[in-house]
């Protein structure tokens, strides 16, 4: 129990406190004795926590202060209420507002404020039109004055400074983003997700994108990383992107780490989206039953990477984008060792590819001819690369192969006024505008490379 003192004159006395759920315990007196003790019931944490603050601050206020090593462990923390079983069937059942409000019962017992907001969020969608607007607007005014008993003090801090953005549906944090936001941000990312990842608000967290982890010096996420590789396992996320910022301006795409995203997919199984921005790429093996669609975006894709994603097991990916990059950066591998992924193999639903910012783009439309999986693609994204007339050529002399495609794009090449006229026909719907010119013959570049 905090333990606090005052000896000025004859006086000599002590003041201790603890916070147990609602209900505060306090004891004073002579120091040396065992004083009188009082307890305090509250109608939730959050009214005992606000108490317990307006009464240390009080006595500090007279002069008493806290005898060191006495503080920190009943100190009261303000903690969201939470109940493993009512979780588990929301989980099993997210679209079913039953739960939800079963939750908001038994939240409303402990006291805690998301009772009330299940309530206002569900009356949200279950209004006509013009009362549904009032109740998002009463809704988010009250997520706005409980910010810091739904979140606690440190997650509502960065909310205020846009830090974190959050949208809750139900009375639970659906969406967040976490990142800083200029170079005076000193926010520590990865202990800001540590913090929302355990808190009870998140835990039917579906869409979680990263920003900026540093503007200071290079951007790494390999402490991130580590922090989302240690954490409870979930079932509820599906959206995730690592990367969310915009290059040149906030940092080149080259002086971001990634790191190993391999311990990720033991914790978030049920994963829709993956999403992933930078350079130093590691895959290993991926293992995502669930993946809808996949993106890596980097100006230098290593061969580890590209044999990662080639063997990768994601029966259901329906959507994959590669960028290669430039050697300059990193970027390793080619045409063969694309083999397996252009013959199909493990990749069934497969209808959106895209092969994107190569530096062996008419080397890819030497072998797409022939590559059985354009048989089930509808669209082929070869754009931001190196395709010249040649490979434009190719393209449009195999008409019976790719006019299967409802979307052929090949802009941001090297094609010629006549190149794009060339592929113009080739696919059901062609992409070809914001053509490169090289300085010469030997100046193609991949077009996101630093």
């Amino acid at each position: 129990m905090p333990r606090y003192e005052f000896t000025e004159g004859s006086s000599s006395k002590f003041w201790e406190i603890r916070q147990e759920g609602t209900t505060l315990f306090k004891r004073w007196g002579r120091i040396g004795t065992d004083g009188q003790e009082k307890s305090e019931t509250f109608d939730s944490k959050a009214e005992a926590k606000k108490a317990y603050d307006a009464l240390v601050k009080e006595k500090e206020g007279k002069g008493y202060t806290l005898v060191e090593g006495e503080g920190e462990d009943g100190e009261a923390q303000a903690e969201s209420a939470s109940h493993p079983d009512l979780e588990a069937a929301i989980l099993a059942a997210p679209d079913d507002m039953k739960g939800y409000l079963a939750y908001a019962e038994w939240l409303k017992g402990e006291g805690d404020p998301r009772a009330e907001l299940i309530l206002l969020q569900h009356a949200a969608l279950d209004a006509p039109a013009a009362e549904s607007v009032k109740a998002r607007k009463q809704a988010a005014k009250y997520i706005e004055a409980h910010a810091g008993e739904l979140l606690g003090e440190d997650l509502a801090e960065a909310v205020s400074e846009e830090t974190l953005k959050l949208e809750w549906h139900l009375g639970f944090i659906r969406e967040a983003r976490l990142g800083q936001v200029d170079f005076d941000s000193d926010e520590d990312i990865p202990d800001l997700l540590r913090k929302l990842l355990a808190h009870p608000s998140a835990c039917f967290l579906r869409s979680l994108t990263i920003g900026m982890a540093c503007f200071d010096g290079e951007n790494e996420y390999e402490d991130t990383l580590e922090v989302l590789g240690k954490a409870k396992p979930s079932k509820a996320l599906r959206h995730l992107f690592i990367g969310d910022f915009e290059y040149p301006d906030d940092t080149e795409i080259s002086w971001t780490h990634v790191g190993n995203l391999q311990p990720l997919y033991r914790v978030f199984p049920e994963l829709r989206e993956l999403r992933v921005r930078g350079g130093k790429v590691e895959l290993g093996k991926i293992d995502l039953p669930e993946l809808r669609a996949f993106t890596v975006e980097t100006g230098g894709l290593p061969l580890g990477a590209v044999k990662s994603i080639v063997k990768a097991k994601w029966p259901k990916l329906e959507a994959l984008e590669i960028w290669f990059g430039s050697d300059n950066y990193g970027a390793e591998g080619g045409v063969k060792d694309l083999k397996p992924l252009l013959d199909g193999e493990g990749v069934p639903n497969l209808r959106k590819l895209g092969l994107r910012n190569a530096e062996f783009t008419d080397a890819l439309c030497e072998v797409l001819p022939k590559a059985k999986v354009l048989a089930q693609l509808q669209e082929l994204d070869l754009s931001m690369g190196t395709m010249t007339d040649a490979g434009a050529h190719i393209l449009a002399t195999n008409p019976t192969v790719f006019r299967r495609l409802k979307t052929l794009d090949v802009s941001e090449n090297f094609l010629t006024k006549e190149g794009q006229k060339l592929v113009a026909t080739a696919a059901q719907s062609v992409v070809s505008g914001k053509q490169r010119e090289p300085y010469d013959e030997d100046s193609r570049y991949a077009a996101v490379g630093e």
